[in-house]
Order: C-alpha cells, then structure tokens, then sequence
C-alpha cells in the first residue's frame, strides 16, 4: 500500500525572502504567513500548501534555459486573464521574460526576480 503523503510546502531558495515573497504575493494574492521574517517568508496557498522562501547565502541565481546554473524548481501557475495581460501585469511586479520561449502560445515563460523559471499558462 502506498504512503499517503500530501504536499504540504514549495520552497525556494533566495537571497532575500521577505521581497521575493512581496512579488509572489501580488502576483498570486495569496496571504502572508505572520511567521515570515527575513530568514524565511512564506504564502498560505489553496488546500494548506504553503509557498516558502528561504535565505541561501551566496545564492546563484538559475541561468535558464542553459544549465550553466541548473533551474533547481519550476512551478506552473495557471491564469484566467489573456496570457499577453498576465505576462504584462507580472513584467510589471519585477518578472523577466527570456528570450527563449519554448511553448508558443500555450504558455509564458518568466524568471522571478531572483531568477527562477515560472510558467503562465491559460486556465
């Protein structure tokens, strides 16, 4: 029989926690743990999933696509809004855009602001 786990946190590695948190706050609306400080920030998600952000000193941000610094995560966030709207609403938060955009019109591909890939895709 298998064990019954069930995802309980995501955490990203980062230099500064408590601004990466910022951005994926408005870009999510999800709430702040009050337990979030600068060591470690978090967002209450859907069904108790807790997005996490922790301090990594000397952190090296993710060279996508290349692997020259692996991407280490990539989460896929689903959206209601025109991807050309939600991308643009997230360009404006602090996310980049690479160059390289392997699904068309499927979906976006953005680097938070410590580097980390993301995608957008249509709900």
């Amino acid at each position: 029989m298998p064990l019954q786990m069930k995802l309980a946190a995501i955490t990203l590695d980062c230099p500064d926690p408590p601004a990466l948190a910022a951005f994926y706050q408005e870009a999510t609306g999800l709430e702040l743990h009050p337990k979030s400080d600068a060591g470690f920030a978090g967002l209450n998600g859907e069904h108790g999933l807790l997005l996490g952000f922790q301090r990594v000193d000397d952190y090296r941000a993710p060279t996508w696509p290349d692997q020259i610094v692996p991407q280490q995560l990539h989460i896929c966030f689903a959206v209601e809004e025109d991807l050309a709207v939600a991308e643009a609403r997230l360009l404006e938060l602090g996310a980049g855009k690479p160059d390289h955009q392997p699904h068309g019109d499927k979906a976006r591909v953005l680097t938070d602001p410590v580097g980390h890939p993301f995608c957008v895709v249509r709900r």
